[in-house]
């Protein structure tokens, strides 16, 4: 399974390494959110949560779920900028149906805008499935995503105060730190790109990346645990990540630019293997359905009926996965009101290995 990116005809030069303050702080939000997620980082999730005032702790919480289990879109900038408010401010200029889309894609576990549905601002059914949606997935989610809907201009002017007062808070001072070594690692990409071509520029930023050319074109090619396509026609940006590792997520949605974002080099992290020989590692104690299972849950809870929607298979299907996942020990298990929720066991799982891990996080 893998992410492909048609970039036949695309010049090289339009193909742009580049660091981005608002998805390095997206990064750094979903490691404080899931520290199991990033066990290098461990030093820097205990003091930073240590000193969050309990208003921004509180405030962070509300709004998690945009970087708990992956990143809404608009955290991944196409055209990144020197500065957060820079990128912000090309936020700002987004249209709402475009933002709320790709916020609800998260908060309901659906995606309005990729699945070619009528956007619940304008249409009733879709409103009224976001709101159930988000009340499955908790209260936090469900009052969040009513007020998006309610009044997208004031949720949205809600979330840059927040992501202002994270920068003021704790990230201002880490972007600094990182900041010329993402500077680095994008210079060495885009130098690496000129002198060998794309291939090699690439492979140095990701095993999991890879350019694919034959009679039909040129393609990137992305190895994770999840099936999609896009045609990049301006540019493809890739963005360095200290605080995403070991995550390489993949923006392809229809109507938004591609972005890639990779775990910048890093000394003393070993190799890590692609998807296919981890899923070779795994397949005499594992099944492939339930591999691609995996990776739903080690991003958040979810419910029997959303696993099986998410997945393309039959409630009762989901059914007798999870129950093969929970003898193992590998799943754990709760109750939401009328919801029974189901989410992988990082720690367990890690125990088992980090090729795997990384892979379902990848």
């Amino acid at each position: 399974m893998s992410v492909t990116i048609d970039i036949t005809g695309l010049p090289h030069e339009r193909i742009v390494f580049r660091p981005s303050p608002l998805a390095e702080l997206g990064n750094a939000l979903h490691a404080l959110a899931e520290p199991d997620h990033h066990t290098g980082l461990h030093a820097w999730t205990t003091a930073t949560t240590a000193a969050l005032a309990p208003d921004l702790a509180d405030r962070l919480l509300e709004a998690e779920f945009m970087w708990q289990s992956t990143r809404s879109d608009f955290l991944l900038p196409p055209h990144p900028r020197e500065t957060l408010a820079e990128e912000l401010d090309d936020l700002d200029r987004m249209d709402d149906e475009k933002f709320v889309g790709a916020a609800l894609e998260i908060s309901c576990s659906t995606s309005f805008y990729s699945k070619g549905l009528p956007s619940p601002l304008v249409d009733e059914w879709s409103r009224r499935r976001a709101l159930d949606l988000a009340a499955a997935r908790g209260p936090r989610q469900a009052a969040f995503v009513e007020r998006m809907l309610a009044d997208p201009t004031a949720a949205r002017a809600w979330i840059r105060r927040l992501l202002e007062d994270c920068d003021r808070a704790f990230f201002a001072d880490t972007w600094q730190r990182v900041r010329d070594g993402l500077a680095t690692d994008a210079r060495d990409k885009t130098e690496l790109l000129r002198r060998k071509g794309l291939a090699a520029a690439l492979a140095a930023a990701s095993p999991a990346l890879s350019l694919a050319e034959d009679e039909h074109g040129s393609r990137i090619v992305v190895d994770k645990l999840v099936q999609g396509r896009t045609r990049a026609d301006a540019a493809v940006t890739l963005l360095p990540s200290v605080f995403g590792r070991p995550h390489l997520f993949t923006l392809y949605a229809p109507g938004w630019q591609p972005v890639i974002q990779y775990p910048a080099a890093t000394h003393g992290l070993g190799h890590t293997d692609s998807t296919e020989t981890v899923v070779l590692r795994l397949a005499a104690l594992t099944h492939p359905v339930r591999i691609s299972l995996c990776r739903h849950l080690a991003r958040g809870a979810y419910s029997t009926n959303e696993l099986a929607d998410a997945s393309g298979i039959t409630a009762p299907e989901a059914s007798r996965h999870l129950a093969v996942l929970r003898k193992a020990g590998l799943v754990v298990t709760r109750r939401r009101g009328r919801y029974v929720l189901h989410q992988l066991d990082l720690p367990v799982v890690a125990r088992i290995g980090g090729d795997f891990l990384e892979s379902v996080l990848r």
